[in-house]
Parts: structure tokens; C-alpha cells; sequence
């Protein structure tokens, strides 16, 4: 296949993401509103296409019928744990419990590291974030540690936590719109996982990565 059909297959996927995230940054949808947007520009690229008839359009509504049906079952019992972790207030004392250890900041992180991975495979990561972060932020500023390249700290390694083998909660999402067993889905994950991490140890010792854009923007 040439150059030329490569990119002319890709034009269309390349069109839907630029209209998506483009619509995020020129104020015309909030990220919320661009998953309408992305959903209305997939229709009318199969349009285009002349992929799009009744059948398919039908078998596209209970695909996604299907998806969030499972997709909510999934978020229900992490809310249920969430409630359960927050009752007990375990996450809140493991974070307390690491702010006594008077850590390093890198070690700070490190230990932040293991303890966002452990939650995370258990909870949601807005729960995650909701759950510690008020406990956490004090320390990390007293650590000298940067609250904006904190927050994009917080993002990466949630996102870890989501992936990670076998127990990440996205796993048992793509498990359950695959049909793989779950090892296998758990055994792809582990090179993107890998990309994560190296990831993180960049922007640890490059913070610079993270700081840039927001402070070229901020003037």
C-alpha cells in the first residue's frame, strides 16, 4: 500500500480527532459536548463514506447500548467500593500515614507512585483523586513540588493505575468489549503500561515537559 492510500485511509480518523479536540480548544464545546461532536462527525464521515445505512446505523446504537450498559455495571461497583473505602477512610490514613514518613520529594513521589497504582486498580480515578488529594496536596507543596506538575503527575500515573496487569479497571472495560480472556487483555496492556512509566520518569527529570506550555500561556 503507498503512501498516498495510507494517508487517504487515515484522513478520515485524522479529520474526526481534529474536530473533537478542536472544537475543545476554539471554545465551542466543553470536553463533555465534543463527545457529541465526535459522535456527529462519525456520522457524517460514514456518510461520506457510504458505509452508513439503517442496518449498520442500528447495529451502531445497540453496540453502544451495549458498551454503556457493561460500562455501568463496571462504574457501579467501584462507586459501591468507593463509598466503602471512603467510610472507612483507608485511602485518607495511607495518605496521612505517608506524610509522617517525612520523605524526600523524590521519594515523596515514589511512594505516591505505589500508592495511586494500589488504589487505582481498585478504584475509579476520579475517586482516587477525590478521595486523597486534599490530604496529599499540603505535603507536596511543602515538599517544593510544583501543584500544576503535580496535578499532571496525578493524571499519568492514574492512568497506570487503570492498566494495570490484571487487575487495572479499564482491563475488565476491554475485556468486556473484546470477549478475550482477561490474562491476554492484561498482557497487551503491558507495553503501554511500560510507555507510562517511561513517561513518568521523564517528566520527573525533565519538569520542564509538564511547566512550558502553562507558562509561555500565563505569560
Amino acid at each position: 500500500m503507498s503512501q498516498n492510500d495510507t494517508f487517504r485511509r487515515l484522513s478520515p480518523i485524522l479529520l474526526l480527532i481534529a474536530g473533537v479536540i478542536g472544537s475543545i480548544y476554539a471554545g465551542i464545546a466543553s470536553p463533555t459536548d465534543a463527545a457529541a461532536v465526535g459522535v456527529l462527525l462519525s456520522l457524517f464521515l460514514s456518510k461520506l463514506s457510504g458505509t452508513l445505512n439503517r442496518q449498520t446505523f442500528l447495529d451502531g446504537l445497540m453496540g453502544a447500548t451495549k458498551t454503556s450498559c457493561m460500562i455501568a455495571f463496571i462504574l457501579a461497583g467501584a462507586a459501591f467500593l468507593t463509598v466503602a473505602m471512603g467510610f472507612t477512610g483507608i485511602p485518607r490514613m495511607l495518605a496521612v500515614w505517608i506524610g509522617t514518613l517525612q520523605l524526600s520529594p523524590y521519594a515523596l513521589l515514589a511512594a505516591l507512585t505505589i500508592f495511586f497504582i494500589v488504589l487505582g486498580c481498585f478504584l475509579d480515578g476520579i475517586s482516587v483523586v477525590v478521595l486523597t488529594t486534599s490530604v496529599l496536596m499540603p505535603m507536596v507543596e511543602q515538599a517544593g513540588i510544583d501543584p500544576l506538575w503535580f496535578g499532571i503527575f496525578i493524571v499519568v500515573v492514574v492512568e497506570m493505575a487503570q492498566i494495570t496487569p490484571p487487575v487495572g479497571f479499564n482491563l475488565f472495560v476491554i475485556q468486556g468489549l473484546t470477549g478475550m480472556n482477561i490474562m491476554r487483555v492484561a498482557a497487551a496492556a503491558v507495553p503501554f503500561f511500560a510507555l507510562l512509566v517511561v513517561a513518568l520518569v521523564l517528566i520527573t527529570i525533565f519538569p520542564q515537559i509538564v511547566t512550558v506550555l502553562p507558562n509561555m500561556m500565563s505569560g
